[in-house]
Order: structure tokens, then C-alpha cells, then sequence
């Protein structure tokens, strides 16, 4: 019984010198536990993006494991056009869109903000060294505006990207946008 741990803590130090692209490479030929590298090297940056635009820990680490099933899914559909942490990095902001596409239609139109004091912990723990005021005032945006940001201005998503991301018109989402900064300007000033 003690063997099968040890030799999957040596397996996992054996895929350490593996390239990512190898890594994908070798998952898309079915290896799975090339696949599980993949997850144990990506996981932290594929959480963070979760957690910043889900603003709730436990949901962001569902959406974290929605992602991966996701991924292990679609792996035959990357063709390598991009880099692979560009095509998950992607596939995990439309699986946190999609969440609150569902969790949007499931619930009333009434948004809840919950209690930014709650994320902003779970922040400090995720980014050490951010700007506290940065992120407590991002925290406190109302959802979609919270969701146009971040996809923007820390993601660095175009307009048309966002737009068809969202469902809605490049127009909607430029207004969004130049909302959520005004709102974003008016928390860091005050």
C-alpha cells in the first residue's frame, strides 16, 4: 500500500523537467497523468483567474475543477495555434461567464455584493503583495461591471472579445466599461 504513493510523488518530480507543450502533447495521446502535471503546474494561475471574476472561494474552486473536466474534454480541439495556457486561460474566463449565465437565469435579477472584506482575505492569500485599496475597490463593483473590468483592464481582453463573450453589443460593453472605471475612480478617490 505504501509503495503507490511514493511512486506517484516520483512521477510527479519525473514530469517537473517536461515543457508544458510536451506535457499537452503527451496528454493528447491520452496519457493522463501527463494531464495531471499539467493540472498541478496550472492550477494556481487557472484559480486565481476563477476567483477574481467568481469573487467567492469555494465557487472559484468548483469552477477551478469545471474548468480542468473541461479541458481533459477538449484536449483534442487545441491545435496549438496558441499557447496552451492562452487556450485554458480562455477556457476558463467562458466557464465562469457560462457559470453566471446559469446562476443569472437561476436566480432574480437582484444582485447580491456580498461582503468584500471576505474576498479581499482570500485575495491576500492568492496575490500576496497586492494594492489592498486596488482590490477592495474591484471587490466591490457591482457584478457586471466588476466582470467587464477585469476582462479589460487586468486581463487584457479586447472590446469585441468581451462583447461576444458577454452576448451583448461592443457598444454595451464600452459603456460598461467606462462605468466600471468612473465607479472604480470614485472608490479610490474617496
Amino acid at each position: 500500500m505504501g509503495a503507490l504513493p511514493l511512486a506517484r510523488a516520483e512521477m510527479a518530480g519525473f514530469w517537473e523537467g517536461f515543457s508544458t507543450g510536451a506535457l499537452v502533447e503527451r496528454a493528447q495521446a491520452g496519457d493522463s497523468q501527463a494531464f495531471e502535471a499539467l493540472y498541478r503546474r496550472l492550477v494556481g494561475r487557472v484559480y486565481a483567474i476563477c476567483l477574481r471574476m467568481a469573487r467567492d472561494a469555494q465557487r472559484a474552486e468548483e469552477l477551478t475543477q469545471d474548468v480542468f473536466v473541461r479541458a481533459w474534454e477538449r484536449l483534442g480541439s487545441f491545435r496549438g495555434e496558441s499557447k496552451f495556457t492562452t487556450w485554458l486561460h480562455r477556457l476558463a474566463v467562458n466557464v465562469v461567464l457560462q457559470d453566471a449565465r446559469t446562476k443569472g437565469r437561476r436566480e432574480s435579477r437582484e444582485e447580491s455584493m456580498g461582503d468584500p472584506g471576505e474576498y479581499l482575505g482570500r485575495v491576500k492569500e492568492v496575490f500576496p503583495g497586492t494594492r489592498v485599496d486596488l482590490e477592495r475597490a474591484i471587490a466591490s463593483l457591482p457584478e457586471g461591471a466588476r466582470r467587464v473590468l477585469v476582462l479589460r483592464d487586468i486581463y487584457g481582453y479586447k472590446y469585441d472579445e468581451i462583447a461576444q463573450m458577454q452576448g451583448v453589443a461592443l457598444g454595451t460593453v464600452k459603456a460598461q466599461i467606462h462605468r466600471a472605471r468612473k465607479m472604480m475612480r470614485e472608490k479610490l478617490d474617496s
